[in-house]
């Protein structure tokens, strides 16, 4: 089925399109969202929520002239979800997705709760404090707000999603060495 026909489906309630759309993503979705500090409860509870919110948009008229894929909108629905969560949670999950920097995947927690932050914490503060402007615009869009690459490009005026893929890489490559540097 393809993104329009399922976006016509959804549009008008069809539920067939509901629960094929629901079964196609919901793998994906729940392996995506582990790499989030989360209860698998909530991630099921989020996924719904997700697709809830998708069918409302559809069905409003939202999603008519989406240029993403329909897998994509949908995951950046959940990923804003599981960002509110975590901010109600007061922790904060920041992963490094760029596979080009490091073989290993990083993670930052941080826990709101305590008044103390670790030595990694200080030293990713100082660092971020140090970037330029552009730096720290683009990964806070990234990490903190959950912008995609796309969302980051219109929001700050880029005129190609491989620009701003290359500023985040130099923009992450830059914090790690002012990090690594202390």
């Amino acid at each position: 089925m393809t993104d329009s026909n399922l976006i016509k489906g959804l549009k008008n309630d069809n539920k067939h399109a509901l629960k094929y759309v629901y079964t196609v993503n919901k793998t994906a979705f729940l392996n995506f969202a582990k790499k989030f500090p989360l209860a698998e409860e909530d991630i099921i509870d989020i996924y719904q929520d997700a697709i809830i919110a998708l069918r409302e948009n559809a069905i409003k008229g939202k999603i008519d002239n989406i240029t993403s894929e329909l897998k994509t909108y949908l995951f950046s629905i959940g990923k804003y979800m599981i960002y509110n969560r975590l901010k109600k949670q007061k922790k904060i999950h920041l992963v490094n997705y760029d596979s080009n920097l490091t073989n290993d995947e990083e993670s930052f927690f941080f826990d709101f709760n305590t008044n103390e932050l670790s030595t990694e914490q200080k030293q990713l503060q100082i660092a971020f404090k140090s970037l330029g402007q552009k730096c720290k615009a683009i990964l806070t869009l990234f990490y903190y707000r959950g912008f995609d690459l796309e969302e980051i490009m219109k929001e700050l005026n880029y005129t190609n999603k491989d620009v701003v893929k290359s500023q985040k890489s130099r923009c992450i490559k830059s914090l790690k060495t002012m990090i690594y540097k202390n």
